[in-house]
């Protein structure tokens, strides 16, 4: 594939395979080996053939059942699991030609990671938790707390420096999670179903939360998850995998609207138009007629019904530094509502 100018990350013809002797074996089997020829040798093809880039301050999802290979996949991109074979460029550095030492200054220095359990240290406060990363770096300790002081009010949590994990709730957990990976200031940031322990409620007000951070920082971030409901409100755009590969990429509009297997298909089948269509699709040029309130260029159409009920014909659709990039006509929310 042809990497976008603006990539940050790139991924090309990654393989991740597992069993004894499994860098010979794959170059033995050629470019499209069968399933039937790894399970002979006795390896798993758990990541096969991904080609895939990242954009610069992008949220790229990638999505796919239990046992699909998203999680292999991400660890590959940090190489916390050593690839297979294939090339992994970050800002144009090919991460598989790194040293053991030179990946270690890269995960500390420029890579943030959040996982689904958040690995507080239980004797260590909020503020020390959020700290940790930089006293591994030797960042003088002055200097660090002022900095995970920082990043605890960029969550929502300061006045809780002092608390310990116990007296934290779970969504109050997992951001320190968040804050900790972001104490770094990383360049790329991987989130591996950061949300999924949560109960709903926590869950969807994280989700508003991590979109509240990402139009303040505009990190690069790759997202796993197996919800799609999640990877359609977060994502800039998607890669849906299934036993190791990537099926389709592209927007929630394009993988929705469009999907290229029966697989994708029958993932997405439940999805209605209004959930995964955004404003920006819908709206018309600004025109004379005098828009009575605003909506996020983000916002999907089902956010945006509810904005009419108090009998607003027109919402002017702006982006995140308040700039209006169109028009939104009631009209048109009402026919892709009803399907039409």
């Amino acid at each position: 594939m042809t990497s976008l100018p603006d990539a940050k990350l790139v991924c090309r013809d990654v393989w991740k395979v597992f069993g004894p002797h499994a860098v010979e074996t794959l170059k033995r089997l050629g470019p499209n080996p069968a399933s039937e020829d790894f399970t002979a040798a006795g390896l798993v093809p758990a990541v096969r053939a991904v080609n895939l880039s990242v954009r610069e301050s992008e949220i790229f999802v990638i999505m796919g059942l239990s046992g699909s290979g998203k999680s292999t996949l991400v660890r590959c991109m940090s190489r916390l699991v050593q690839p297979t074979a294939g090339e992994i460029l970050f800002s144009g550095e090919d991460l598989l030609r790194a040293s053991e030492a030179e990946m270690t200054m890269i995960r500390r220095h420029k890579m943030g990671m959040v996982f689904q359990h958040f690995a507080l240290l239980p004797h260590l406060s909020v503020l020390d938790n959020v700290a940790f990363p930089l006293q591994i770096q030797g960042m003088p300790r002055a200097e660090r707390e002022a900095r995970a002081a920082k990043m605890v009010a960029l969550v929502g949590l300061d006045g809780r420096e002092q608390a310990f994990p116990r007296q934290l709730s779970g969504g109050q957990q997992q951001r320190i999670g968040i804050a900790r990976s972001l104490a770094v200031e990383p360049e790329l940031w991987f989130l591996d179903e950061p949300f999924s322990a949560l109960d709903p409620l926590i869950r969807r007000e994280m989700q508003d939360e991590f979109i509240r951070l990402q139009s303040v920082l505009k990190k690069t971030i790759v997202f796993i998850t197996h919800d799609f409901d999640e990877a359609i409100r977060l994502a800039d755009r998607i890669a849906i995998m299934k036993d190791g590969e990537i099926v389709q990429q592209g927007t929630p509009e394009e993988i929705v609207l469009s999907p290229a297997t029966d697989y994708v298909r029958e993932f997405t089948r439940a999805v209605t138009k209004a959930k995964v269509l955004r404003v920006t699709g819908v709206m018309r040029p600004p025109s004379g007629v005098e828009p009575t309130g605003t909506i996020p260029s983000r916002a999907t159409m089902a956010e945006a019904a509810p904005a009419f009920l108090d009998g607003a014909k027109v919402l002017r659709v702006v982006d995140e530094d308040g700039v209006t990039l169109g028009h939104l006509h009631r009209s048109d929310v009402v026919d892709i509502l009803l399907g039409g």
